[in-house]
């Protein structure tokens, strides 16, 4: 992946520089290639036990879901922007029901571990800040019966 996506940039900057781009300009386009990248990681819509509406961007959205017996893990909202247009704050709101099984919600950026934002029946409100690169919000069940709400903006 990083072989092509590095190849693009390349091509790019080489139609760039001759085609008189600026500077700003080359690396607006690389961050959209980017982001473009980043999105592959994201679960299909298809492939959701839930819905998903989506926001502003791949960082924003909406999400229910009713899950039974599920165990896997469902890349939700998030990429690879280096620089988010909407910037580097991300407010999660979230409601976990576990009736059976188990079931965490995650946030993952870059190569750091998963950190978990809520794992137990309850609610979860908070505003993260992304750094650049990767950054991921999911869910990961065993098992899990239960539900979830949760919204990103």
């Amino acid at each position: 992946m990083k072989k092509i996506v590095l190849s693009l940039c390349l091509i790019i900057l080489g139609t760039s520089v001759l085609s008189g781009c600026t500077k700003d300009e080359v690396l607006n386009q690389y961050n959209n290639i980017v982001q473009s990248a980043g999105s592959i990681a994201l679960t299909g819509n298809s492939s959701l036990q839930g819905t998903k509406e989506k926001g502003i961007d791949d960082y924003t959205g909406s999400y229910t879901a009713n899950y039974k017996n599920f165990s896997d893990t469902e890349y939700l909202f998030g990429g690879t922007s280096i620089k988010r247009e909407a910037g580097k704050e991300l407010s999660i709101d979230c409601t976990l029901e576990v009736m059976e099984g188990t079931a965490k919600v995650f946030w993952i950026s870059g190569s750091d571990e998963a950190v978990t934002l809520i794992e137990i029946t309850g609610s979860y409100n908070d505003t993260i800040t992304l750094p650049e690169g990767g950054n991921y919000i999911g869910i990961e069940g065993e098992n899990f019966t239960g539900c979830i709400e949760l919204n990103a903006k």
